[in-house]
């Protein structure tokens, strides 16, 4: 063969080939568009930003007070009850035993092992608020940071998130002290277990320590005795978010299934969860809004933190008379620089979303939970509202309070006066104070017992257990 003709074979095989492979990154490259799937690159920053920002979204939720300690301690001056008069603040102080039997929990990671082992062998003083401020110092206390002057004394004191929606695990069971029966599941000193409700939390009880309470009976238009004996009211696991919108202390008439169960029952309501929130439209018992709309809300109104917040049917004089007097429903405009919170509820939106919900957390019969299940979808038509795997609506997922045979007290302190479909996975880690937003139902049977009224079901016995058993196994 010529050498001419050897070149032009060898420039039409090479052509050919560059046709081909064109021809299969081509199709290739269609194959994904018609699949959805992208390339790996913009997998990968998708992938990487979400893990940022979910890192991101844990710190502020565990250790970010948004500035609120300005309130909490500058103001309110709670520090100083913490310390106690032998340390400089008032009082007796807060001793590590007294921080336990009002709930507050220890994470046992923050401690250095000697101190544990001494914790364990019981050569640390728990009656010595001392005790407390070394554990503050260690930021040891979940959902509490303390901030110290540099001669070392406590000078002001703030919370996060944390503090009501995060306990530990009861790995450590022995570490009460014997000043609590822990909800079921926790303990007192052990490892974070972010996004469960701290139901053991007195969160009423550790405010009415604060020296100072005038900002809130200055908004109630009361004195500080009787801001006080509110506070006393709640009890633990609950708070209520309302309180300085509406000055609804107390419900008059508690009414269920048609009979009063209770008068002037705390308008306090149980801390959810904040994990299982994928997929939920609106959230809290009462459905003010998103996770994002709640958390601004908390951040702002409730932590008392630095911040933008913007809600006009806060405005509603007749509704919400306190918070429509004192502008609650468009914050003042501060400088974005100056801002606490707005920049940081992305990324604890995303961490909030991403906890994982635990397994069930109490054992139950396999074989009647399969019948439960049957009841749920069918008979017992639970499954109308709480729809599987979400555990409630998906959309709006709000009812009237006739609908569910209960009085409108709390419903009205919110902007559609409806009661939200909770979310029911991991069912068995708040049973400590009841279900219901108030706590009036003190376990499942009597929360099966009541809609079997309400909605006329006809149950047995036996189908009612096989219900509980089913709920019991039920994750998101």
């Amino acid at each position: 063969m010529s050498r001419v003709k050897l070149h032009a074979t060898l420039v039409i095989t090479i052509t050919i080939l560059m046709i081909a492979v064109l021809a299969a990154v081509t199709r290739s490259t269609a194959v994904s568009a018609a699949s959805g799937s992208k390339p790996s690159s913009v997998k990968d920053a998708a992938v990487q930003n979400a893990v940022q920002k979910v890192e991101e979204g844990e710190q502020v939720f565990r250790f970010d007070t948004f500035g609120d300690q300005a309130f909490w301690g500058d103001t309110l001056k709670l520090h100083q009850a913490i310390e106690g008069s032998g340390l400089g603040g008032v009082g007796p102080g807060v001793s590590p035993k007294t921080a336990l039997a009002v709930g507050l929990k220890v994470d046992i990671d923050a401690l250095p092992k000697a101190l544990v082992n001494q914790i364990q062998s019981g050569a640390v003083n728990l009656n010595d608020p001392a005790v407390t401020l070394a554990l503050l110092k260690l930021n040891a206390v979940v959902g509490v940071t303390g901030f110290f002057n540099s001669s070392g004394t406590l000078q002001s004191v703030g919370i996060q998130c944390a503090l009501c929606h995060s306990t530990v695990d009861n790995s450590q069971p022995a570490l009460c002290a014997g000043q609590i029966t822990p909800n079921p599941g926790t303990g007192c000193i052990g490892h974070r277990l972010d996004g469960w409700p701290n139901r053991d939390l007195n969160v009423g009880g550790i405010v009415a320590l604060a020296p100072n309470l005038a900002p809130f009976a200055n908004l109630l238009g009361t004195d500080q005795a009787t801001v006080r004996k509110v506070l006393n009211s709640w009890g633990p696991g609950k708070f209520d978010a309302e309180l300085l919108l509406d000055g609804k202390a107390f419900n008059p008439e508690q009414i269920t299934d048609g009979v009063m169960t209770g008068k002037n029952v705390s308008g306090a309501s149980l801390i959810p969860p904040a994990f299982g929130l994928g997929g939920v439209n609106l959230h809290t018992w009462i459905g003010w809004g998103s996770v994002p709309h709640w958390n601004a809300f908390v951040a702002n109104l409730a932590m008392h933190g630095r911040g933008r917040f913007f809600d006009p049917r806060l405005d509603d004089v007749s509704q919400f008379p306190i918070a429509a007097a004192n502008g609650f429903g468009d914050l003042p405009h501060i400088n974005p620089d100056d801002d606490l919170i707005t920049p940081k509820l992305a990324a604890l939106q995303l961490y909030q979303l991403s906890i994982p919900a635990p397994n069930p957390t109490v054992p139950f019969n396999k074989e009647a939970a399969a019948r439960g299940d049957e009841l749920f979808s069918g008979k017992a038509g639970c499954n109308n509202c709480h729809a599987e795997p979400l555990w409630t609506e998906p959309g709006w997922n709000l009812h009237t309070p006739s609908g569910v045979c209960i009085d409108s007290f709390q419903a009205d302190r919110g902007p559609d006066h409806r009661y939200r479909t909770s979310p029911i996975g991991a069912i068995s880690t708040h049973f400590k104070g009841g279900f219901y937003h108030d706590g009036r139902f003190p376990d499942l049977n009597a929360v099966v017992e009541h809609y079997n009224k309400c909605m006329n079901l006809g149950l047995t016995s036996g189908e009612k257990s096989d219900l509980i058993q089913y709920l019991l196994s039920l994750k998101f």
